[in-house]
C-alpha cells in the first residue's frame, strides 16, 4: 500500500504540487488512503472531509465518497471510480543493451499468487532448457502487510530477455477486474518482450501481437517463446512498439494524470460534499454502503 501513498505523495510533492502525508485522519481537506490502510479500522467522511479510497484489488469501500482504481474495466463516474495506472517498479533497470540479440533469460517477477500452477512445476524448467533457455523467477511469497522477506529484485531486468506472467490458464474470457496491468507496462519501459494471460488490463492498455504476446495454455506460452526465438525481426518490432506506447506509463506522465484528476475531479467534488447539507450526507453514505454490499455479493458469485 505504500507504493500507492508514499510514492504518490512524493511525485506529487516533487512536481510541486501542495499536499501533505500525515498518520492522522484531518478534519477537513481531500484525504486519500489505501484500501489495507483501513482494514479494521473506522473511518467517516466529515462535513468538510472528503474521502478517496485508493481501491486497488479491494471492494467498493462505504466510507468513500470516490475511489481511484488501477484497471479501466473498472471506470464508473456513477459509482465514483476514476482509473489512474498505477505507477511503474521504482528504479526499474531496463534490458541492457549490449545483450542485443540474445534471447537466453525468461523470467518472471512478481508474487507466487500472480504465476499459473503450471509454471511452477519441475518440467516447465526442463522444457525451456530443451530449447536453450534459462528460467529466472523472482518470486515472492509474503502477505500483503509483511515486508521482511520480499526479494528486492523486481526492478532489475537488465539480463531478462521475456518475461512470462500467466496467472491461469484455460480462461474463458478475460477476467481479473481489478488487477493492474503493471507487468505489462514494467516490460514496455524494461525494453523487454512480454508474454501475458487473458486480462482485462491487459487487454484494455495493450494490444496482443501487437506490443505485448497473449497465452492461455503452456503449448500456447511455448509456441510465443518459439516464435520469438526463431524470428528476431518481429520480437524486434513487438519490443519498439511497446517501447512507443510506454511514454503513457512513465512516473512524469502518471504524476500529471494524478495532478488532473486532483484539480479537476477531486477538489470540485470537495466543494461540492461542503455545500451539501447532513441529510444529503446521510443519503450518500447510506447509497455508498448499499453499493459495497452489492459488489461484495458480485465478487462471491463470480467465483
Amino acid at each position: 500500500m505504500y507504493a500507492w501513498t508514499v510514492q504518490t505523495y512524493l511525485r506529487l510533492r516533487e512536481a510541486g504540487f501542495h499536499c501533505q502525508l500525515t498518520h492522522r485522519l484531518p478534519e477537513e481537506g481531500v484525504v486519500l488512503f489505501h484500501a489495507n490502510a483501513v482494514r479494521g479500522e473506522t473511518i467517516q467522511p466529515g462535513p468538510r472531509r472528503l474521502l478517496i479510497c485508493l481501491k486497488a484489488e479491494a471492494t467498493l469501500c462505504p466510507q468513500a465518497q470516490l475511489h481511484v482504481v488501477q484497471n479501466p474495466s473498472e471506470i464508473s463516474e456513477w459509482l465514483g471510480c476514476y482509473f489512474i495506472p498505477h505507477w511503474p517498479q521504482p528504479g526499474l533497470l531496463p534490458r541492457l543493451s549490449e545483450r542485443r540479440e540474445r534471447f537466453e533469460t525468461v523470467a518472471f517477477l512478481g508474487h507466487r499468487n500472480s504465476l499459473a500452477i503450471e509454471l511452477m512445476e519441475p518440467g516447465w524448467p526442463q522444457q525451456l532448457k530443451q530449447r536453450h533457455l534459462n528460467w529466472l523467477p523472482v518470486i515472492n511469497t509474503n502477505a500483503w502487510d509483511k515486508h521482511q522477506y520480499i526479494d528486492t529484485r523486481w526492478n532489475d531486468y537488465q539480463h531478462v530477455d521475456v518475461i512470462v506472467a500467466v496467472r491461469r490458464f484455460c480462461e474463458r474470457r478475460p477476467g481479473y477486474r481489478s488487477k493492474p496491468a503493471t507487468k505489462l507496462y514494467n516490460a514496455w519501459l524494461a525494453g523487454v518482450p512480454a508474454i501475458l494471460g487473458q486480462e482485462l488490463a491487459y487487454r484494455a492498455e495493450g494490444r496482443p501481437g501487437v506490443d505485448y504476446l497473449e497465452a492461455n495454455s503452456m503449448n500456447e506460452v511455448l509456441a510465443c517463446l518459439d516464435k520469438l526465438q526463431q524470428d528476431v525481426v518481429f520480437r524486434k518490432r513487438l519490443v519498439k512498439k511497446g517501447q512507443l506506447r510506454s511514454i503513457h506509463y512513465t512516473p512524469e506522465v502518471i504524476t500529471q494524470r494524478w495532478q488532473q484528476f486532483l484539480t479537476q475531479v477531486a477538489i470540485p467534488a470537495y466543494h461540492t460534499w461542503c455545500s451539501r447539507s447532513r441529510w444529503q450526507h446521510q443519503v450518500q453514505s447510506a447509497q455508498a454502503k448499499l453499493l459495497n454490499y452489492c459488489d461484495r455479493t458480485a465478487r462471491r458469485l463470480s467465483l
